[in-house]
């Protein structure tokens, strides 16, 4: 492994990478002899084309790029372990740009995990994950403004881009650290190794509450699975315009039949309002009928305008025309995802309150601290999606605040396949009040699953509509490589 010239944190504070740092010094009297600190990080990526595309707000996209890292760490006494993360460079989803094109957003972001390596690499202090973490984000967030100028980029990379592209080294370090101490990493929040209360990282309002109380140490033992019918899929066999000739489904009713379904995600445009709930309409009209000659009775959709509707008042005209055209089909609307601009601050008259009275809306794209969270809270948001992508540690201390205030909460992909999969639904099973898992790589890149049915079937063999989750209980964070 790659091991730059070695910082301390006084002169990691000062470096130019991490200009913005302010961290203070370590309590040594509360220091825990179950601490670590990085001795290694390497980075590799993967590229796969997919089966069929994807549509986001807009934009078709037809492959994926993943950053695959590893993190060597050791501890006090001199004990070592290797932990492994992936991810998905998610860029279009992350990196959304009028002006720039696929390959460029994806190139910055390419550029910035080189600098995130050596960032990581070279920071030496001893800590848990989450206060590692802690620590290096200020630094990822310079370093992304030093790429952004560096590269001469017309926007510059957004917070949300940053932290997606920084999560698989962030997930490499908790599965070491899990590995280190020869059990799962969820066994690893408890105080016995994360000694301070969530004060810390989120402030005054949390002395006193510890992370090990939002967050269980074992997985639920299954959960249901979201499929995900985005805006450019078949519906029904007559809406196939190419026929892939590969022994996977298509159409939904296919879909249904072939994974035992009863967690439907419906992707909308946001721009056309009777596309919208007619495309609803359409999906439960086919649902329904695939459901009923499977016997099962209850099912649940979720909507995904990805940031498109012009305003909340057109929600809440498309909400009330599905319920009038069909009250059974709304009735099976679990939680709708944020569905105007992500720039909540800019963005405040598109209040959520009167559509969170109707359904859950949940707070995705504009997720990206505590900050964030709160403002979406005062704006009706009632719950949060929940993503691996941002980061390990920053999806559990959000799944602790989201918990305190009582918000509803659901744990979305970023089209995760293998070991990024396996990371989100072990954020799913671990977090109270998550019911389902988004997992739609098995419909778009099922390539890059390939060998991991074999080492963790329950959650890429799905027959009943559910994944197993109960059998994330290996060391680490329970990715055992293809």
């Amino acid at each position: 492994m790659a091991t730059p010239n070695r910082l301390s944190r006084r002169s990691f504070l000062f470096s130019a990478a991490a200009a913005t740092l302010a961290c203070g010094a370590p309590n040594l009297s509360r220091t825990n002899p179950n601490d670590v600190r990085i001795e290694g990080v390497d980075i590799e990526e993967e590229f796969y084309l997919y089966r069929s595309p994807i549509k986001f707000g807009g934009t078709e996209v037809d492959r994926v790029t993943l950053l695959n890292v590893r993190v060597r760490i050791r501890n006090r006494g001199g004990q070592t372990a290797e932990g492994f993360g992936s991810m998905p460079l998610g860029n279009v989803w992350s990196f959304p740009s009028r002006v720039m094109k696929y390959e460029e957003t994806l190139a910055a972001m390419q550029g910035l995990s080189k600098r995130l390596e050596k960032i990581m690499a070279a920071y030496t202090d001893f800590g848990h994950p989450v206060e590692i973490n802690h620590h290096l984000e200020p630094a990822w967030l310079a370093a992304a403004d030093e790429v952004s100028q560096q590269m001469k980029l017309a926007e510059p990379i957004p917070k949300l881009c940053t932290l997606t592209t920084a999560s698989p080294f962030d997930a490499a370090l908790h599965d070491a650290y899990g590995k280190l101490y020869n059990r799962s990493t969820y066994h690893c929040y408890t105080q016995e190794f994360l000694k301070e209360d969530l004060s810390r990282y989120l402030g005054a309002e949390y002395k006193g509450l510890y992370l090990d109380q939002y967050v269980s140490k074992e997985p639920k033992p299954r959960m249901p699975l979201y499929h995900l019918v985005g805006a450019v899929d078949p519906i029904t066999a007559k809406d196939i315009a190419v026929k892939l000739d590969d022994g996977m489904p298509q159409a939904l009713p296919d879909w249904i039949e072939y994974n035992g379904l009863t967690n439907i995600k419906i992707k909308l445009n946001g721009e056309d309002l009777n596309w919208d709930r007619d495309r609803v309409l359409a999906v439960e009209r086919a649902s329904a009928e695939a459901m009923k000659k499977r016997g099962t009775s209850e099912w649940h959709y979720s909507l995904d305008f990805n940031e498109k509707c012009p305003n909340v008042d057109y929600l809440l005209d498309m909400l009330r025309q599905v319920q009038k055209r069909s009250p059974a089909g709304f009735e099976r609307i679990q939680y709708i995802e944020q569905p105007t601009k992500r720039d909540l601050k800019a963005d405040k008259a598109n209040v959520m309150h009167e559509a969170a009275k109707l359904r859950p809306v949940v707070i995705d794209e504009s997720l990206v601290d505590l900050e964030s969270l709160m403002l979406a809270r005062e704006m009706g948001y009632s719950g949060a999606a929940l993503k691996a992508c941002k980061g390990q540690a920053q999806a559990l201390l959000m799944a602790a605040a989201a918990q305190k205030h009582k918000m509803f909460l659901c744990v979305q992909d970023l089209t995760c396949p293998g070991a990024s999969l396996i990371h989100s639904a072990g954020l799913a099973a671990h977090v109270p009040g998550v019911a389902a898992i988004e997992a739609n790589a098995r419909q778009y890149v099922p390539a890059a699953n390939a060998g991991w049915e074999k080492t963790h079937p329950g959650i890429f063999v799905i027959k009943d509509g559910y994944m197993q989750t109960g059998e994330l209980t290996g060391v680490g964070l329970s990715a055992k490589p293809a």
